[in-house]
């Protein structure tokens, strides 16, 4: 086997220290040297001289939860830094030490055997930070309106039957009065009613009789004070995105020329697979990865489950949220094929084939800077 980096080591890094295997020399001789590092920074640069000593042009080591964040920041610009995904790199069962694991890594680069994994730019990587953190406050913020309707239930006041959405304008104003008397008179629904909402006063005011306490208001104002606090911070998080996307603006309107991606969705899409479609070599390696394609398993001649496999929960979500807003769009070559899928499969396979239709569409319009169905983008 052709030895493909003369100087290159491999990392088994950890919570507390991280093993560095270093080999270098030709096959007939090799050099090899095992040194032990602790994870504080000072640790690190004292590691990063210790390579530039040996001359190693070439690291290895596997994505430990996010362990070796700290690590690839400090060496990604004096090193071609190889992050391999652990379960592909596992080392002969009952040879399971630190030393063996970064000296098991080191060989397998050596001879070229470790696939990368996708690690974007820094900038990107921000974004994508950004883009995670916000899915978890929308997540909070959804179950603290869900808790607020749950009390307003308990307490039979049927506000929700009446009104779609309670948190809209009038919706707003109906339950800052409510938290601030424990009920409303029939002059201040008036007050609160906008637009249609007008035309159905008297359900309104009938759905506001309940049996609210004391207790199940205090639920109600501190679920209130947590939403309020929670949109605060996603409209601060929301600046601080599209001042990260600005570098990035033609991608994004070429994003949102698909039907049903939204600003928001187009952030994501962006912050996870990033700009550069060069990372996939096509774009089936990349619904691979996102986990939208089908699997293969087969033996014997017989082919046997295709579920998909686990790639990137984070674009694998929002490419579905994307895929269910097109298929309600009219006149849609791909909401058409979602129906038919759907009536076939099942809505839920359906819309995982839509959203690997939608990430292979993606995957050339960002290739050749091109919008959805249309002419090139000067």
């Amino acid at each position: 086997m052709d030895v493909l980096y003369h100087r290159c080591a491999g990392l088994d890094v950890q919570a507390k220290t991280i093993v560095v295997c270093a080999l270098w020399g030709e096959e007939d001789h090799i050099q090899k040297e095992i040194e032990t590092f602790s994870m504080f920074t000072k640790d690190l640069f004292r590691l990063l001289k210790w390579l530039e000593d040996r001359e190693i042009t070439h690291l290895a080591m596997e994505s430990t939860g996010v362990y070796w964040k700290p690590v690839f920041n400090i060496l990604e610009d004096y090193f071609d830094i190889t992050l391999a995904n652990a379960q592909r790199i596992k080392n002969v069962p009952g040879r399971k030490t630190d030393v063996s694991d970064a000296e098991w890594i080191a060989k397998l680069l050596r001879y070229g055997l470790i696939e990368k994994s996708f690690v974007p730019p820094a900038p990107i990587r921000e974004l994508r930070d950004l883009t995670r953190l916000r899915k978890k406050w929308v997540g909070q913020l959804i179950a603290e309106k869900n808790r607020i309707h749950k009390v307003l239930e308990c307490s039979n006041i049927k506000l929700g039957t009446v009104i779609s959405d309670i948190f809209g304008v009038s919706g707003r104003k109906l339950l800052t009065r409510l938290m601030e008397q424990g009920y409303i008179e029939e002059a201040d629904i008036d007050a609160c009613l906008h637009g249609r909402m007008k035309g159905k006063k008297q359900q309104i005011q009938e759905s506001l009789f309940g049996t609210l306490t004391e207790h199940e208001l205090f639920m109600i104002r501190q679920s209130w004070k947590h939403i309020e606090y929670l949109e605060s911070l996603i409209q601060e998080m929301d600046q601080r995105i599209d001042h990260l996307l600005q570098p990035y603006q033609q991608e994004v309107d070429l994003l949102m020329t698909i039907p049903g991606v939204k600003k928001e969705t187009a952030a994501v899409i962006i912050a996870e697979i990033g700009v550069d479609m060069g990372q996939f070599p096509t774009p089936q390696r990349l619904a691979s990865w996102a986990g939208v394609a089908p699997g293969n398993h087969e033996s014997a001649g017989k082919r046997k489950s295709t579920r998909t496999v686990k790639g990137n929960p984070h674009i694998k979500s929002a490419l579905c949220e994307a895929a269910w807003a097109l298929s309600r769009c009219r006149n849609q070559p791909l909401a058409a094929k979602f129906w038919s899928l759907a009536a076939r499969r099942g809505k839920k396979k359906a819309l995982v084939a839509i959203a690997h239709r939608m990430l292979v569409t993606i995957y050339c319009m960002l290739s050749r800077k091109e919008p959805f169905w249309g002419p090139q983008v000067s």
